[in-house]
């Protein structure tokens, strides 16, 4: 088993001050293994809801949690929905004899219940499959190939993780979107997930695709929204301000799993990946899913201009606004676009990520860091800047 520290701390901090704990991400992630590692699967304060005996014993959910001390799991919650007014109340108990950590495969937004149930009594936490802090650095490469699903990743060669990939999609499709109550056609999903691989890393414009599926833009927008809703897609929203610019407003369109999009695109092998039109994009989408991870942003967003102006990804942290660009190149120079978004944003640094291995500048504040060092350089450089305000006052 592949130790996931940073996920793990967060959880356990998050236990420390919440009542309840909602772990989020997509299907087949972790979430699972992460939970038992707190509670053991056979233990009665554990509840997997996909499991039969787990759903008889919560027949009489007051009866069957009110009596639970110390730490309680509660697994695909939005497989039991009506479970949330009652952990509202059994968290609001004082004293408080049990802490709740409840696992989800769909965001908020779907599993509306719970923002609206347990309202301030609650901390949220999403990840995503594995991430490259999380392995060697000699598997970044495979980790880039087949994403960070474990069973994707873990396969043991390329056509078992492409199997279970296929079968991942298909399951997906037939089986969890209508668990969720989404009452779309799993052909018509899927064809419309497999024509968003082509869109990964563009600006989104729902018309042309709704024209190629035959249906309406409010369709294909709520397609979207769906599958942002299920963590399968990312839409990166559009930072706009009243700058005198004309500015993008649409969001762009990444797939948060890397391998996923490769199975998409009939992606084997890295050779076909190197070779293929969308390389690219998969790499500025797979890096960005890291960063998000990493950074743990306030809010995330990338800005464009119609007069090509640029910038891959704003961070704001703590009110600071910190730019990013992401170039799959040996030696990143600068162009305007960075000018450009280091003065119409005010950003206060901007770092170029390149898969190289050393660092340099470009130009004050502006500087070429690799991949691999973004977590220690984001992290030192806030820590810095923190410790320098304190210090003025």
């Amino acid at each position: 088993m592949i130790e996931r520290k940073a996920a793990k701390a967060a959880i356990k901090k998050a236990l420390k001050r919440s009542r309840v704990v909602v772990l989020l991400g997509p299907r087949q992630c972790g979430k699972t293994t992460l939970a038992r590692q707190f509670v053991p699967a056979d233990s009665v304060n554990y509840f997997d809801l996909e499991d039969p005996l787990s759903l008889n014993r919560l027949a009489e959910p007051m009866t069957a949690l009110q009596n639970l001390r110390g730490l309680v799991v509660i697994d695909e919650i939005q497989r039991r929905p009506e479970l949330f007014p009652i952990l509202r109340v059994l968290a609001d108990r004082d004293p408080l004899p049990a802490h709740f950590l409840i696992l989800g495969s769909a965001s908020p937004v779907l599993l509306r219940q719970s923002s609206e149930s347990l309202a301030g009594r609650q901390e949220t936490i999403c990840i995503g499959g594995l991430t490259r802090s999380d392995l060697d650095t000699k598997y970044h490469e495979q980790h880039w190939l087949r994403g960070g699903l474990p069973l994707s990743f873990l396969a043991k060669n390329e056509t078992d993780s492409l199997a279970w990939r296929k079968n991942f999609i298909q399951t997906f499709l037939e089986r969890d979107i209508p668990q969720f109550g989404i009452g779309i056609a799993s052909t018509a999903l899927g064809r419309f997930w497999g024509m968003l691989a082509h869109y990964s890393g563009q600006v989104w414009n729902a018309a042309e695709p709704a024209r190629s599926l035959g249906i309406s833009e409010t369709s294909v927008r709520r397609y979207l929204d769906i599958l942002d809703g299920v963590f399968m897609i990312r839409q990166l929203k559009p930072w706009h301000e009243n700058l005198k610019k004309r500015q993008v407003k649409s969001p762009k369109i990444y797939f948060r799993d890397s391998g996923l999009l490769h199975q998409m695109l009939g992606i084997r092998t890295m050779k076909d990946l190197l070779l293929h039109p969308k390389c690219g994009a998969s790499w500025e989408g797979y890096i960005i899913e890291e960063i998000l991870t990493t950074a743990e942003p306030d809010d995330a967003f990338f800005w464009a201009t119609h007069a090509g102006a640029e910038l891959d990804l704003l961070l704001i942290k703590d009110n600071r606004r910190i730019g990013i660009e992401i170039k799959r190149a040996d030696a990143p120079v600068l162009t305007p676009s960075m000018r450009t978004a280091m003065s119409d944003l005010g950003l206060e640094r901007l770092l170029v990520l390149y898969p190289g291995v050393k660092k340099y500048s470009l130009a004050r504040k502006i500087d070429v860091v690799p991949v691999a060092g973004f977590s220690s350089e984001f992290r030192g450089r806030i820590i810095k800047e923190e410790k320098f305000r304190r210090a003025q006052g």
